[in-house]
């Protein structure tokens, strides 16, 4: 008896021993001594390969002198389900972030600060149609022109998109919802008579959103319109060459500058029709971690 009680005994303290340590591993990195770059590979969440973050993300790696980082090419939505992935576990995660984005409502997140300014300041979110279309479409250009809403409108749409609700519904029900706001898009704008008109958008949720609402109001305006999801390249490609008649998903002055300027004077630039946007790298606030540069310790 006694000395199965003393295997017993022997048993029991190796077995909670090793559920102490199992425990202590599984509180994400804290009280771990592997800095960040270790805990996560020293890997960048980033998103589709032309989009203009991730050609500023690689200058912040060069200009903050990261040698041993990388941005991790994927998709918007690839990157939001990694940034859910481990913010449900509390684990360590940098990602390619901009605002406006449904992920700041949905988790606690922070950009991290930019001392060198390779991200820029605040941006704006510019209308982009082909040359002619005024006077191809003048009714078009007219509501293309007058379309002007804020972050909160836009982040209406993209919470309902991602909580289930197909675009066209939500953008639906948000002019329902908004007849004020549309009446000034609309305003001295003729009805149309089933002319195409042609869309191109990146499947960003912000493009996803102000795409889609405007398609509505020219749908319902009289309109045949067709949207075409591209990458960041072929989008400004398509209005330069006027295969494709609008897009509004300019980030300026600095996502969408080198495209801006490759095909400036192929496309007109009819201004912003929204205010406070920015770009960045993103982190949840559980991180302790502050600034780029911390990415080198």
């Amino acid at each position: 008896m006694s000395s199965k009680f003393s295997r017993l005994t022997v048993a029991l303290g190796l077995t909670l021993g090793l559920a102490a340590c199992s425990g202590g591993e599984e509180t994400s990195t804290e009280g771990s001594n592997a800095s960040i770059g270790e805990s996560l590979d020293y890997k960048i969440t980033g998103i589709d390969p032309g989009a203009g973050i991730m050609k500023a993300t690689t200058k912040a790696i060069e200009d903050y002198e990261l040698e041993d980082w990388e941005v991790i090419e994927g998709s918007g939505a690839a990157m939001t389900a990694a940034l859910k992935k481990a913010y449900d576990k509390e684990e360590p995660i940098i990602v390619t972030g901009w605002t406006p984005h449904w992920k700041f409502s949905k988790f606690d997140l922070k950009y991290l600060e930019d001392p060198i300014g390779v991200y820029g300041e605040e941006e704006t979110i510019h209308s982009i149609v082909r040359n002619g279309l005024k006077e191809d479409l003048p009714n078009v250009h007219k509501v293309l022109d007058q379309f002007h809403w804020t972050p909160d409108d836009m982040g209406v749409i993209m919470s309902a998109i991602q909580d289930g609700e197909e675009p066209e519904a939500a953008a639906a029900a948000w002019i329902e919802e908004n007849e004020d706001k549309v009446a000034k898009w609309t305003e001295g704008v003729e009805a149309g008579n089933g002319e195409e008109v042609k869309f191109a958008y990146v499947a960003w949720d912000s493009t996803i959103a102000s795409t889609n609402v405007l398609a509505n109001v020219l749908t319902d305006l009289g309109y045949d319109v067709t949207l075409s999801q591209v990458e960041a390249g072929p989008m400004w490609a398509g209005v330069a060459d006027g295969s494709v008649d609008a897009h509004i998903a300019g980030w300026l002055p600095l996502t969408h500058a080198d495209q801006y300027e490759k095909y400036d004077g192929q496309f007109e630039d009819l201004g912003p029709n929204l205010e406070g946007a920015k770009t960045g790298l993103v982190v949840p606030t559980y991180m302790e971690i502050d600034s780029i540069e911390d990415l080198k310790e």
